[in-house]
């Protein structure tokens, strides 16, 4: 047994569920404990961190998928790209660790595709264009 299976196995035992969410260049980690629905992101709560609306409610789409709004408390370090791939980051990390807590919880949460990473990236910047795509203008004399 590796010593990541070990500390993993040592939370759970203890109450707390870990998992990892990724989107674009973001990356949430995620901690989950029984609770009473606070959810803190680097310290800051997720009202003050995500200011606007949409964002919260990417957020907690998970709690909302399983009928669990309000139950657990989480903590998350984001860190990378910008609010919006950060806010699909969290999300994806609390639905990874509610899968953790209770595999019921899974059918739900995968039909509609909180556990699947969005492969979905920036695409690299090409040498002798503007951008990735974008061409110098046409001349034609």
């Amino acid at each position: 047994m590796s010593i990541a299976s070990n500390i993993k196995a040592a939370d759970q035992k203890a109450g707390r569920f870990y998992a990892t969410g990724k989107r674009k260049t973001s990356v949430a980690r995620v901690w989950l404990t029984k609770g009473k629905g606070e959810i803190t992101i680097n310290g800051r709560k997720l009202e003050d961190y995500f200011g606007r609306p949409v964002l919260q409610m990417i957020a907690n789409q998970p709690f909302f998928a399983i009928d669990m709004a309000g139950k657990f408390d989480i903590n998350a370090r984001c860190h990378g790209g910008g609010l919006s791939g950060q806010a699909g980051a969290l999300r994806h990390g609390i639905a990874k660790a509610l899968n953790d807590y209770d595999i019921a919880n899974r059918p739900a949460l995968k039909k509609l595709g909180y556990l699947t990473r969005d492969p979905r990236v920036v695409e690299s910047k090409k040498y002798g264009k503007h951008k990735a795509r974008r061409s110098t203008q046409f001349s034609k004399r």
